[in-house]
């Protein structure tokens, strides 16, 4: 399966923020919520299950100046493999000139899944993101599969973050450099030019970058566990 969607949100007149462009396609449906404000609300929603192996999907959000965003998830996304098994993907791309907040629910990484996730965001001098991952490896009494996750921020065309995250390799995973053995992985990447120092605590840290924002990243065995302290920092 091969689906695409596009979202495009804009200011009116009268200081709200306003979907102007929403085109869903199968299994990426956009929700917009029923309410006018200055910022706009919209639910990603998974009409299918999926991605499963040999998917490949893409996302592209745009947000223009004086705009305001905030793009939800509402179910956990489970990657799964296909018969065939191939490989999925997955791409999302930010366009953003005003504010945008992105947080999807967990993604479970199921055994046998191979998957790779981009996401790319473009941001003029004034724009601001805070985006969320939390990653679970594998189901309940389950060994994770194959995932590669990549993140990749520009300012102006100036690069301000490129990381990636593999995970699949229970040697890796279950080390001292690796995961250390945790079962769940969350980031969240903020780009804004509030200045911050850098933290720390068991089994989370938070990194300020150096063109501006922050990256915190927590491990924990239960997704719980890692959103109570992604959400405190």
């Amino acid at each position: 399966m091969k689906a695409s969607a596009r979202l495009v949100v804009s200011p009116d007149p009268h200081g709200n923020s306003v979907v102007r462009v929403l085109r869903s396609m199968t299994p990426l449906t956009l929700v917009p919520a029923r309410r006018v404000g200055p910022v706009a609300l919209v639910h990603l929603v998974s009409s299918v299950t999926a991605p499963l192996g040999g998917d490949s999907l893409s996302l592209t959000v745009e947000v223009e100046r004086g705009a305001s965003l905030e793009l939800r998830g509402v179910a956990a996304t489970l990657l799964l493999p296909g018969s065939s098994g191939a490989e999925s993907s997955s791409l999302v791309r930010f366009h953003v000139q005003g504010n945008l907040c992105y947080k999807p629910e967990p993604t479970v990484v199921t055994g046998r899944a191979n998957h790779t996730a981009v996401v790319e965001a473009e941001l003029d001098g004034h724009a601001q993101l805070r985006t969320r991952e939390v990653l679970v490896l594998g189901r309940a009494g389950e060994a994770s599969g194959a995932l590669s996750s990549t993140v990749r921020a520009t300012r102006c065309g100036k690069p301000l973050l490129h990381q990636q995250l593999v995970v699949g390799s229970p040697s890796i995973d279950g080390s001292p450099a690796g995961l250390a053995g945790k079962r769940v992985v969350g980031t969240e990447l903020v780009l804004d030019s509030v200045a911050r120092e850098s933290d720390g605590g068991e089994w989370w840290s938070v990194v300020p970058l150096a063109a501006g924002g922050t990256l915190a990243t927590a491990l924990g065995e239960d997704v719980v566990t890692v959103t109570r302290v992604l959400d405190a920092i």
